[in-house]
C-alpha cells in the first residue's frame, strides 16, 4: 500500500499560502463587505482583510526577490516573519488589525529562535493556539460571535487533530466553519441582520487557503450567506449587544457610537503602550493594539480623533495615521475632503517623496506617497481615485513595478463608474512631464494622448547606492558603490555621487534633449544640483534645467531629459 507523503510548511509553502489567501479574499471581498454589520456597519470588512493580506503578500514577495540570486530560498522563519510584518504595517480596519495579530502569533511560534526549519503538525497546532490567544489578548473587550470566536474554535479543533500539517490545517478549517455558522446565535446584531460574522468569514477563507497550501487540494469555496431582510434596528436593540470585539460596541456613528475610526502605526516601548491602551480605552471603544518589539498598530473608535492621536504622540512616534468618519469616508488622507460635487477630471499619481508630493499637489494632482521599501497596494491607489472625486481620472504609477497594481485599482474604479486612463509612467520625472501638458479643458482622450506622449518622450535615470554585491548590466557592483541607472538599467558604476551623476547626464544628453529635470533627495550631496546645472550650461547651450527637492525619496537623484 502506497504511503501518503507527509505535508509540512516551509518558506515556499508560506508564500503559496499567502498568495492563495489573497486570491480567496479577493473573490469573497464584496460578499464579505455586504454582510459587515458589526462592530460598525460600514461595509468594508472584506476590503480591509484583502488590503491587509495584500500588504503581507507584498512583504513575502520582497523577501523572495532578495533571495533570487541565492541557491537557497527564504526559510520558514524568513517568510512567516515577513508575512506577519507586512500584515502589521498594512493592517486596515478592525478585522485587518486582528488578522495581523493572528499572523504574528503564528510567527512567534514558528519563527522563534531555535524553531525547526519546517513546520509539522504538532508545531502548527501550537502556532494556531498562540495565534488565537494573542489576538484575543490584543482586544480590549473581547466579544463572542466574532472573528475571535472563530479563531479560538479553529485552534481548539487543531488541538484535537492528529497527523501532519495537512490534517491539522483541515481540522482547523472545519472547526472555523462550524464556529462561523454559530455566530448569529452568539451575537444579536448578526441574528437580526440574518448574517454570520464578516471577519470570521474572512478567516475561514484564509484557513481554507492554508489547507490548500499544505495539501495541494483546494477546499470548496465558502458560500457567504445572503443577507436576509432584517428587522429594523432600534438604538435600544444595538445597545443590548455586548461590547466591542476588538471591535466596538456601536454599529454606526449615527446610532450613538463614536464618530471616528483612528488607526496608526506607533513606535513605542511596551510600558508606554500599556499606558496608551488605558488612555484610549477611556476615550472610546473598539480598541485593538497589536504588534510588539517596538512597532505597534493601533486601532480605536472615538469621538475625539485628535485626542487619540495626541495619546499616540505621548506614547512614542505615530505615523501612517488614518482617520475615518463613519458614513463620510476617509477624512485624513493628506489633502482636503472631497467636494460634494464630482470634478470632471483629476490626476492621481504615486510619488516617492514628500517634496514631490507637494510639487504634484500644487499642480493639482492627488498623490499617494510611496515610502522606500513600502510600495502602495492597489487599495491605496483605489482610495486615492475615490478621494479625487472626479468623473475622469488619469492614473500615473511612476514606477514600472506598480503597473499591475495600478491596473487593478483602475479596473476596480471603472466598476464604480469612474472613467480611468492608466499612463504607464516608470519614473516620477515622466509623471512631471505628463502633468505639465495636461489640460482639463481638452477632451479626455486627447488629454491622455498628450500626457502619454510627453511621458514617453522623457528619458529617466536615477542615482542610488548599491545595498549589496550583485551582477548588473554594467558589471559587478559592490555594496556601497554608486549606481547610475538609465531607463531602468544600470549604466554606470562609480564611487562618487556627483561624478556618477555627471556621467549619467552626459550619456542621456548625447541623444539630444531640450529640458533636464533634477529631483534631488535629502541624502544627496548639497553641491550636486549646482554641479549638474553648471555642466548643462557649459556643455549643452540649448538645454534648460529645472531642479526640485524630493525629500526622502529612496534614490539620491532622479533625472529626466525631454
Amino acid at each position: 500500500m502506497a504511503q501518503v507523503p507527509q505535508t509540512f510548511l516551509d518558506g515556499l509553502a508560506v508564500r503559496t499560502w499567502c498568495g492563495l489567501a489573497l486570491r480567496a479574499l479577493g473573490r469573497a471581498r464584496e460578499e464579505i463587505d455586504a454582510i459587515n454589520v458589526y462592530p460598525v456597519a460600514d461595509g468594508d470588512t472584506g476590503t480591509n482583510l484583502y488590503l491587509t493580506l495584500e500588504s503581507a503578500a507584498t512583504a513575502v514577495e520582497a523577501v523572495f526577490a532578495g533571495y533570487a540570486t541565492r541557491p537557497a530560498g527564504p526559510t520558514l522563519a524568513d517568510a512567516l516573519r515577513a508575512m506577519a510584518h507586512g500584515a502589521l504595517i498594512g493592517a486596515r480596519g478592525n478585522s485587518g488589525t486582528i488578522l495581523a495579530q493572528l499572523l504574528r502569533g503564528m510567527a512567534q511560534v514558528l519563527a522563534a529562535d531555535g524553531a525547526a526549519p519546517r513546520c509539522d503538525g504538532p508545531a502548527l497546532r501550537l502556532a494556531l493556539r498562540r495565534a488565537a490567544d494573542s489576538a484575543r489578548q490584543a482586544v480590549a473587550h473581547p466579544v463572542e460571535g466574532t472573528v475571535l470566536t472563530v479563531a479560538s474554535a479553529a485552534a481548539d479543533a487543531a488541538e484535537r487533530a492528529d497527523g501532519d500539517c495537512g490534517a491539522v490545517a483541515r481540522a482547523a478549517h472545519e472547526g472555523a466553519r462550524a464556529a462561523l455558522a454559530r455566530t448569529p446565535a452568539q451575537l444579536g446584531v448578526l441574528a437580526r441582520a440574518g448574517v454570520v460574522d464578516a471577519g470570521g468569514s474572512g478567516l475561514v477563507a484564509v484557513l481554507g487557503a492554508l489547507v490548500e497550501a499544505c495539501t495541494g487540494e483546494a477546499v470548496a469555496a465558502e458560500a457567504v450567506p445572503d443577507r436576509t431582510a432584517p428587522t429594523p434596528k432600534a438604538a435600544s436593540d444595538l445597545e443590548s449587544d455586548p461590547g466591542p470585539d476588538g471591535g466596538g460596541g456601536a454599529c454606526a456613528a449615527e446610532d450613538g457610537g463614536p464618530a471616528y475610526e483612528v488607526i496608526y502605526l506607533l513606535e513605542a516601548d511596551d510600558t508606554a503602550v500599556a499606558r496608551l491602551c488605558t488612555r484610549l480605552d477611556a476615550l472610546g471603544d473598539s480598541l485593538v493594539v497589536v504588534g510588539g518589539d517596538g512597532l505597534w498598530n493601533v486601532h480605536v473608535h472615538v469621538d475625539d480623533a485628535g485626542a487619540a492621536v495626541e495619546a499616540g504622540v505621548e506614547a512614542g512616534r505615530p505615523y501612517r495615521i488614518r482617520i475615518t468618519h463613519f458614513g463620510l469616508g476617509d477624512v485624513h488622507t493628506g489633502g482636503p475632503r472631497p467636494p460634494r460635487e464630482r470634478a470632471q477630471r483629476a490626476v492621481v499619481a504615486v510619488v516617492p517623496g514628500q517634496g514631490l508630493a507637494e510639487l504634484y499637489t500644487e499642480a493639482g494632482a492627488t498623490t499617494v506617497l510611496a515610502r522606500p521599501g513600502e510600495p502602495p497596494a492597489s487599495g491605496e491607489l483605489l482610495a486615492a481615485v475615490r478621494r479625487a472625486h472626479a468623473r475622469e481620472v488619469v492614473l500615473l504609477p511612476n514606477d514600472a513595478d506598480l503597473r499591475d497594481t495600478a491596473a487593478a485599482a483602475a479596473e476596480q474604479a471603472r466598476t464604480e463608474g469612474v472613467r480611468v486612463a492608466l499612463i504607464p509612467t516608470r519614473s516620477a520625472v515622466q509623471g512631471i512631464a505628463a502633468l505639465a501638458v495636461s489640460e482639463p479643458g481638452r477632451r479626455f482622450d486627447e488629454d491622455v494622448v498628450q500626457m502619454t506622449s510627453a511621458a514617453g518622450a522623457t528619458r529617466y535615470a536615477e542615482v542610488v547606492v548599491a545595498e549589496h554585491r550583485s551582477w548588473t548590466t554594467a558589471g559587478i557592483c559592490q555594496a556601497g558603490d554608486v549606481l547610475g541607472l538609465i531607463d531602468g538599467d544600470v549604466a554606470v558604476i562609480g564611487s562618487d555621487v556627483t561624478a556618477t551623476a555627471e556621467t549619467v547626464l552626459d550619456r542621456m544628453l548625447q541623444a539630444g534633449g531640450e529640458l533636464v529635470t533634477l529631483v534631488v533627495g535629502d541624502d544627496a550631496p548639497e553641491t550636486v544640483t549646482a554641479r549638474l546645472e553648471a555642466r548643462v550650461r557649459e556643455s549643452y547651450l540649448a538645454v534648460d534645467t529645472v531642479a526640485y527637492r524630493g525629500g526622502h525619496q529612496g534614490a539620491l537623484l532622479l533625472i529626466g531629459v525631454e
